[in-house]
């Protein structure tokens, strides 16, 4: 089968790969209709992630047509069109049965690697680096998904793939960093990132009852999608961040800030943003948080920082003294995306939610690098990749 392989920093490949096969009674094999690029793949091209190797299979957002089950997987059939959320969960452990899928204590075969730099594993997912498991992606034609019957969700024919497609990921995660937000009516909650998660995180936060959501980006283009979806903007490239959330909060700050953008983030002031760039470039730091602290420093008194950003290690100058000092609760982790697929379901289709508007380029799998390549540049106002393996 023919598959996207990273091949070093900067550089993937559609390669021939073998094809999948059931390895365990509970896996089954997908033929995969509709995969995307996702920023946190950005974070595996720019080389930040450790553990990959040459020749890895890229992906963790698809969905498609199931062609074969093993023995122990009764909730599937051959023809079922699903989508896969990206964590890998087993159901059983106690993190499962707390709803905590991402943090399945089961699924990563390698934990011992995690182990050794976050302490405690999370849970395997699919394509990201052997430290999470060496699991083959799903910028494929074909996958293997391990418990099966835990993870796909089944979606009928009368929804395109674009609508659903997003149930792997990023919808569930800009939904879940608006929920730890625990919003009520009048708040107001400010999101760093305008991408695809940000995107769902206004809206979500919209749909979940704040008063007004600002979003903080510096592309113009990402700050048009944000504002159709809801929010008032602010392109930190023009304004300061803080005096301008201080404006327009009276004082106050956001009741609760969201950073969508993690380890990769960029800073207006270029000594600053060229001392984080080098620190990272040689590993004395593994992320640059830029967004973080300035969620940190914008927030009221006595709210709520919601992570939902990739980070992969360590970082410098956390302010400390400000989380502390006023009170702060910090929420983080990534999506338990098994958890909130078919509530997300539902609201698509009784038309609360059309997760399609992220979308701006349909590519064949053969073109994976040149959208890689433009997702990443941010080049003809690339907001979302969907690759097509067929």
């Amino acid at each position: 089968m023919k598959a996207n392989c990273w091949m070093g920093r900067n550089t993937v490949e559609v390669q021939d790969v073998p094809d999948p096969g059931i390895l365990n009674p509970r896996d089954a094999v997908v033929r995969i209709t509709s995969s995307a690029i996702c920023g946190s793949d950005l974070h595996l091209y720019d080389g930040f992630v450790p553990t990959m190797k040459k020749g890895d299979v890229l992906g963790h957002e698809f969905m498609g047509e199931v062609v074969e089950v093993g023995p122990g997987v009764t909730t599937l059939r051959v023809g079922d069109r699903v989508v896969v959320p990206f964590p890998i969960s087993c159901g059983g452990c106690l993190a499962c049965e707390n709803g905590l899928f991402s943090v399945c204590e089961n699924s990563n075969p390698n934990a011992g690697m995690a182990e050794k730099l976050l302490g405690h594993s999370p849970a395997g997912i699919f394509g990201y680096s052997h430290m999470l498991g060496g699991y083959p992606g799903g910028q494929a034609q074909y996958a293997r998904v391990p418990f099966a019957d835990v993870g796909p969700i089944v979606v009928d024919d009368d929804l395109p793939d674009e609508k659903v497609l997003f149930l792997s990921d990023i919808l569930p995660t800009g939904w879940m960093g608006a929920e730890m937000c625990e919003i009520k009516p009048g708040d107001v909650i400010a999101v760093w990132g305008a991408g695809p998660v940000g995107q769902f995180a206004v809206a979500s936060a919209l749909l979940m009852g704040a008063e007004r959501v600002i979003c903080i980006d510096r592309f113009s283009y990402r700050l048009q999608i944000a504002a159709r979806a809801g929010a008032e903007t602010i392109n930190y490239e023009q304004t300061d961040v803080l005096d301008a959330l201080r404006d327009m909060t009276a004082g106050r700050g956001p009741d609760a800030c969201i950073d969508a953008v993690g380890m990769e983030a960029h800073y207006p002031v270029p000594a600053v943003h060229a001392y984080d760039r080098a620190k990272q470039a040689t590993r004395a730091e593994t992320d640059r948080p830029y967004a973080l602290r300035e969620a940190i420093l914008a927030c009221r008194n006595g709210g709520v920082v919601s992570v939902i950003g990739v980070y992969a290690g360590l970082i410098d100058k956390f302010p400390m003294g400000s989380f502390m000092n006023r009170s702060l609760t910090l929420r983080t982790g990534q999506c338990h995306v098994q958890r909130y697929m078919e509530p997300l379901l539902a609201r698509i289709r009784e038309g609360a939610l059309d997760p399609s508007f992220v979308i701006t380029h349909h590519l064949d799998l053969e073109d994976a690098p040149r959208g890689y390549e433009m997702f990443k540049h941010k080049e003809n106002e690339c907001n979302k990749v969907v690759l097509h393996p067929w």
